[in-house]
């Protein structure tokens, strides 16, 4: 791969950071602080959080076995996808390449930030060539974007073609790995040290339960992680999500618990959806939702919305043609939609 210099924006990496009160002080033992111009009442609201996160990285750490150097939280994923475009594409100038159909947000924040976006159709199995991938690649590409398990798809992207394109490609990988909760197939956060040029994406949206307190991980290398940390916003996480993170991470046998129950009630959902009338295919998972093929998509789900039952119509992504996603929720609300399918006249 090219150096992380190579591949970053030249004026990011001469970028001199703005230095917060909290970053030029980090010691625990005052009792007055009278740096950050915080109003003195309201306790403990009135002071900034830890710009960095360090005891919630620290706790991460035990649990994600990466060291904290090499991890950056944000208000979402979204943050940190954000920050990979300002930092390393230089708009009107380069592109980035990823797998079609995936997450709409990689694409958005392309062109919020004037950079080319070249999609590289799926095939029928919605698996990627690394090949062809590689071959919408040129020396101004510096990003590519891998979802797995996908979204919509639901499907994990086979690993050997992944491990190709890390080896092949120049630039950085994005893996966007925000279901991989629900997944049989391994992390590849046991694979940064192999591959430098790799960041890894996940979220305390899905398995953790915590979409409300907006918190994304991205891991990577310390050089990396550096570069993402140089032009975040300086108190990015703010202390309520931290707090919040924290007592979820103290409790981490009741996600995997949830993930063991969501997985079953899956397997559940898509058996019986299969056997409904208006079904035409459910296609094969590894998330917390699934894609099915259904006889009239647009029908079927302006029919659910009258019946208080939200999914997602995915009829005009590519390949998706008729397509509902799924979410897979308690037992109670799967029955009130596979009910509720059944009584569908359509």
């Amino acid at each position: 791969m090219k150096t992380i210099e190579e591949l970053t924006r030249p004026n990011i990496w001469k970028l001199k950071p703005y230095s917060s009160a909290r970053d030029e002080y980090k010691g625990a033992t005052a009792s007055v602080f009278l740096d950050a111009n915080e109003n003195p009442y309201n306790t403990p609201h009135n002071r900034y959080p830890d710009p960095m996160q360090w005891e919630l990285k620290s706790r991460l750490s035990q649990i994600k076995h990466v060291n904290p150097e090499h991890i950056f939280l944000g208000n979402g994923s979204d943050e940190a996808i954000d920050l990979v475009f300002r930092a390393f594409c230089e708009p009107g100038k380069d592109n980035v390449v990823a797998i079609d159909p995936t997450y709409g947000m990689y694409q958005v924040c392309a062109e919020v930030n004037d950079v080319e976006y070249r999609k590289v159709l799926l095939d029928e199995h919605f698996q990627f060539s690394a090949e062809k991938l590689l071959q919408a690649t040129d020396e101004h590409t510096k990003l590519i974007f891998l979802c797995s398990p996908n979204n919509p798809t639901g499907n994990d992207l086979q690993r050997q073609e992944i491990e190709t394109v890390l080896c092949r490609f120049e630039g950085l990988v994005v893996l966007d790995e925000a279901y991989n909760d629900f997944s049989e197939a391994p992390t590849f956060l046991s694979e940064l040290e192999q591959h430098p040029n790799l960041i890894v994406l996940q979220t305390f949206s899905k398995a953790w339960g915590c979409a409300a307190i907006r918190l994304g991980m991205a891991f990577a290398s310390q050089e990396i992680i550096g570069i993402l940390n140089k032009i975040k916003y300086p108190y990015n996480v703010n202390q309520l999500t931290q707090q919040q993170a924290i007592a979820m991470l103290q409790k981490y046998y009741e996600i995997e618990r949830w993930v063991k129950t969501l997985k079953e009630e899956r397997g559940y959902l898509t058996e019986a959806f299969a056997k409904l009338p208006c079904v035409v295919k459910i296609y094969p998972t590894d998330a917390n939702f699934f894609l099915a093929k259904v006889t009239d998509a647009t029908a079927i789900y302006q029919y659910l919305v009258g019946e208080g039952i939200i999914v997602r119509n995915r009829h005009s992504v590519a390949l998706c043609g008729n397509c509902l996603r799924v979410t897979v929720g308690t037992r109670v609300e799967n029955n009130t939609l596979l009910e509720a399918l059944k009584r569908y006249g359509g």
